[in-house]
Parts: C-alpha cells; structure tokens; sequence
C-alpha cells in the first residue's frame, strides 16, 4: 500500500468551555480540551486503575459556532479528524510543539433533555435552542450554511 493514513477518532467529555477565536468577519477556531479514559484491573494487585488522556481539539468555522452553541463542559461527543503537530516559538524564545486533533467530523452524544438543570427546549419561551437528539454525522467539509439538524 503506497498511501498513508491521519485520521483520529474519539469519543469523550469536553474539560472546558468552547473557546472561540475570530480573525475576520467570515473565519474562526474554536478549541476546547477532551478527556478519553481508559480503565483496567492491575492482575497483580487486583486494583481498578483509571487514567484519563487529553486531547486538544481544534474545529473550524461554522462547526466552530456550532460547537460553541451546543456543547458544555462535561459533555460527551464524538470527534473525528486528524493528527496535527505544530511548531511555536515561546515569549522566552524557546521552540515549542503542540499536538492537535483538528475536526473534521463530530457527533454530540449528550442528550440536553436528560441533564440536570437543562432548560426544555420544548417548553414556551425556553432560552435553550440546543437539540432534543443528539446530532449525527456532521460534515465540516460542506459550506453550506444550513445546520445540521
């Protein structure tokens, strides 16, 4: 096989808030950290260990605005996309890498109707837009303006 592969795929809880980053009237980033956790008996000591591995997402454009929205910390979601490392120079004059998982693809798994304190958005004057479904297989690839849903 001559060709090569990047593509990612994680299912886990946002860390934080969507923080956004606008360079222009039509362009912005959004990135929030994501936790996958991976849990196992220790055979030798009988012991449940859990460790928890971060992720920095980076999501583009109208998914962006999208995610900012609708996800919240403590949210579960699907992300697809790949691997990307960049290269950065710090305030001391160090270089610096970070590794990112830009999006391509994202489904919310956290139904908002079954959290805690969550407004329903089928009751009148109901502040919360967000879906009672979650929302399946979007595409960031089209620029189409219609949502997903």
């Amino acid at each position: 096989m001559s060709g090569t592969l990047n593509k990612v795929m994680l299912i886990g809880h946002l860390g934080d808030e969507v923080k956004m980053h606008y360079f222009d009237d039509r362009n912005c980033v959004g990135r929030f950290p994501l936790a996958t956790n991976e849990t196992y008996t220790n055979k030798q000591t009988n012991e449940r260990v859990s460790n928890t591995e971060w992720h920095n997402i980076v999501v583009r454009n109208k998914a962006a605005e999208i995610c900012e929205k609708y996800l919240s910390k403590g949210d579960k979601v699907y992300i697809e996309g790949r691997i990307k490392t960049r290269k950065w120079t710090d305030d001391k004059g160090t270089e610096r890498y970070s590794t990112e998982i830009q999006c391509t693809d994202f489904t919310f798994l956290t139904n908002k109707n079954e959290q805690p304190g969550s407004v329903n958005p089928s009751q009148p004057n109901s502040a919360s837009t967000a879906p009672s479904q979650p929302v399946n297989d979007v595409s960031l690839t089209d620029d189409n303006d219609d949502l997903p849903f």
